[in-house]
């Protein structure tokens, strides 16, 4: 028993190395001993961060890393995108920061942070009425909850795996059946089939974004608001990119089973490096890299862009430019090394 399990290399390399590479990821995440800075926007004139005293200027620049602007709905805008962790401005003593409820473990950092150094500059004002006084405002909606922040990622989570858990199996399936060599006998033409595949995979994903929506609106209060209609192509997009995924691991595997365990090693470690579960603002920068040249991490991007940071429709478009630009390459990788047999 023992030597047959050892000379199965796919059941041998998801019993042993396909969990060792979320040791490696999570490791990778978890483990990062270089904090990156704080991406901070100064608004305007800001009298708090020169009244600093000379030790906590510098701690403060080895905290945050500043870019100065006068335009603050832009700065506002940039948070709002992800790309600045927050804005600060200042009117007459007290500084308000504008920040993302996006990743709330950041939020948390960022704001403690902040808070100190106003703290330090009051204490620097020893004997005196505090000077500084620090006011928070999230640059998102207020009525926007925990559940607004993560659907999006597990939608694009369940979409990906759906559609490409569903075309591996399919392909498979009828290939070990002998049922694609008696559809190809049979008087239907190939596209017929085709159109059906990519038919049923939308119709899934369409019932799964329903689903997801609805129960999040009615059970868990989910905020459905924006351009949040522009969820729809991208869920359409990105299940024809997965189901393309899926074709190709059904096209270079030999059973059923192993279509299916191809389709799992390529979807899941790509939805943690997708922000699917929890953000990955903390990662390293290598793996930020990788992250980013991941078609999930883009659809979640984009569905959070629309459905959460309030960005207009034309948000969406270069993503499901990219998706359905996937789709196309991987269904001609998986058309180029199909087989209408098992050998």
């Amino acid at each position: 028993m023992l030597r047959g399990f050892l000379r199965d290399k796919a059941s041998l390399f998801f019993a042993v190395v396909f969990p060792l590479m979320f040791l490696v990821l999570f490791g990778a995440v978890f483990d990062d001993t270089t904090a990156d800075k704080i991406e901070l926007i100064e608004v305007g004139e800001v009298s708090l961060l020169d009244d600093l005293p000379d030790e906590a200027q510098a701690g403060f620049v080895d905290a945050f890393e500043v870019a100065k602007g006068d335009d603050l709905g832009a700065a506002i805008g940039e948070v709002r995108a992800g790309d600045a962790d927050v804005a600060i401005e200042q009117q007459d003593q007290s500084v308000i920061a504008h920040y993302t409820e996006t990743d709330q473990v950041a939020a948390a950092q960022t704001l403690g942070t902040l808070n100190a150094f106003v703290d330090g500059a009051n204490v620097a004002a020893s004997g005196q009425p505090p000077r500084f006084q620090l006011s928070v405002e999230p640059v998102e909606d207020e009525s926007l909850a925990n559940i607004d922040f993560v659907t999006p990622g597990l939608l694009g989570w369940a979409v990906a795996m759906s559609a490409a858990f569903g075309a591996a199996a399919t392909l498979q399936g009828w290939r070990q059946t002998k049922l694609l060599r008696r559809l190809q006998l049979a008087p239907v033409r190939t596209r017929t089939i085709v159109g059906a595949r990519v038919v049923t995979t939308l119709l899934v994903a369409f019932g799964q974004t329903a689903i997801f929506l609805g129960l999040g609106s009615a059970a868990f209060g989910l905020n459905l608001s924006g351009s949040w209609p522009m969820a729809i192509p991208l869920v359409a997009a990105g299940a024809l990119c997965f189901m393309a995924l899926g074709l190709l691991a059904g096209a270079v595997t030999k059973t059923t089973e192993g279509a299916v365990n191809m389709a799992n090693f390529l979807v899941l470690p790509m939805a943690f490096l997708s922000g699917s579960f929890f953000p990955l603002e903390g990662a390293p920068d290598w793996l930020q890299v990788i992250s980013k040249a991941l078609p999930l991490r883009h659809m979640n991007d984009a569905m959070l862009d629309v459905m959460v940071r309030g960005q207009g429709p034309s948000a969406a478009f270069p993503t499901l430019g990219l998706l359905l630009a996937f789709a196309v390459v991987m269904t001609l990788v998986a058309a180029r090394l199909f087989r209408w047999e098992t050998t």
